[in-house]
């Protein structure tokens, strides 16, 4: 058994999850958890579906523009394109002054974050991108 943390929401309610053989077995409410103490709601309780249904993908697809159909590619090859296209749109749009003040910002580029990252990844995630890259455009999803 391994403790972990529901991946759903900014709750962060506790989870056992059973393994066997480097095998998923089940995943349970852990009663040790002093915010869920044992319960789930029904997305954490679907956890165990999310990672063994037999329709989850597991692949990266991608379309290109005006294609008709999906490809799989792999997982270096699909983050060196995101990577690719935030830095050439940074290049293509970074303002360094307006009206002859230093202004520092890329407007073309956002980031939503989501709702699982704990404090110290979001102020990381802050510091990338606003002082790295100049975004102005950076919200999260456990605020909404």
């Amino acid at each position: 058994v391994a403790r972990s943390v529901c991946p759903y929401c900014g709750v962060g309610c506790g989870q056992l999850i059973f393994h066997r053989d480097g095998k998923l077995v089940a995943i349970e409410g852990d009663p040790a958890s002093p915010i869920s103490q044992g319960d789930l709601c029904p997305k954490g309780a679907a956890s165990y579906e999310l990672l063994t249904h037999s329709g989850r993908e597991t692949k990266v697809k991608y379309r290109p523009p005006y294609g008709t159909s999906w490809q799989e590619l792999e997982l270096g090859t699909a983050m060196a394109m995101i990577a690719d296209r935030v830095w050439e749109s940074r290049e293509r749009s970074f303002q360094e002054t307006e009206r002859g003040e230093p202004l520092m910002q890329c407007r073309t580029i956002a980031h939503l974050g989501g709702a699982t990252l704990d404090n110290e990844e979001n102020y990381l995630i802050k510091k990338l991108f606003t002082g790295g890259l100049g975004m102005v455009c950076i919200s999260n999803q456990a605020r909404i």
